[in-house]
């Protein structure tokens, strides 16, 4: 196999500056490794694992730029079909198999790309324990680039919008009381849910993370995932800029149609203390 390094150095250079039921509590992350420098490969080999133009996703030929996620840019992974996943950058063993479609909503998977070696990408996957993740030959995936990242501080109970690096949005939010607090990591948007009642207890719309409680195993018949999700019902009660839910971040329902409007599965959300 030929070295991506061209590729991934010609890939940035664009990109160099700067359950449909009430989803689960959090889990705090364990340590996650640093990914390793990104190697490279021609633009032209790049450019033909680049997804179609999407209004919310930004497709450039990449130049020079690591392929871990910073706050300025990321990678997305798109699965197009069923898409075998190994222990390491290599195809030995036996293979796990990820499906281009969620189980839970049909809608399509993208997976933050946390490293890249040669022809393979690590990415992180919206399973338990926190921080899983595996690699996939990037050969069998669509790349794209997302300049889009959230940001969640638990202590100043505030969602953070970057575009580019630059705060766009700020919006006050109900995060994980003690008990059930809220899990730091990294993670991304896993899943996109429309919620059948706009008025119900988790708004319009739900944002499933890839993070999962570390206290609850289920919660609302689902598998303990953490969202951000909208208010309303019940869940008005609790004022934004509380610590009261059971790990889910709350925001207001004008604030969650923004993220919904403009994010797609695989872009990073960071959760800090």
């Amino acid at each position: 196999m030929r070295a991506l390094a061209a590729t991934w150095a010609a890939i940035a250079a664009t990109t160099a500056a700067a359950p449909a039921s009430a989803p689960a509590e959090p889990k705090a992350p364990g340590p996650l490794s640093s990914a390793a420098a990104a190697p490279t490969r021609s633009a032209a080999w790049i450019a033909r694992l680049v997804a179609p133009t999407s209004a919310r996703v930004e497709h450039k030929a990449p130049g020079p730029l690591s392929s871990a996620p910073t706050r300025g840019a990321a990678w997305i992974a798109r699965l197009v079909a069923d898409t075998p996943a190994w222990s390491g950058p290599r195809a030995e063993g036996s293979p796990r198999m990820l499906a281009p479609l969620s189980p839970a909503t049909g809608g399509p998977v993208g997976l933050l790309v946390l490293e890249v070696r040669d022809d393979w990408l690590r990415v992180l996957l919206p399973e338990r324990p926190n921080g899983r993740s595996a690699w996939v030959n990037a050969r069998r995936v669509r790349l794209s680039r997302t300049r889009w990242r959230v940001e969640v501080d638990r202590s100043a109970r505030l969602v953070r919008v970057l575009r580019g690096g630059r705060t766009v949005r700020r919006f006050r939010a109900v995060v994980g009381a003690p008990g059930t607090p809220t899990p730091v990591g990294r993670f991304a948007v896993a899943e996109f849910a429309r919620e059948p009642d706009p008025d119900g207890f988790l708004g319009p719309y739900a944002l499933h993370l890839t993070a999962h409680s570390e206290v609850l195993d289920d919660y609302g018949g689902g598998p303990g995932r953490v969202a951000i999700h909208g208010r309303g019902g019940a869940s008005l009660a609790d004022p934004l800029g509380s610590a009261r839910s059971h790990g889910c971040v709350r925001v207001s329902n004008a604030a969650v149609r923004f993220l919904a409007r403009r994010l797609v599965p695989g872009v990073p959300v960071a959760v800090i203390s």
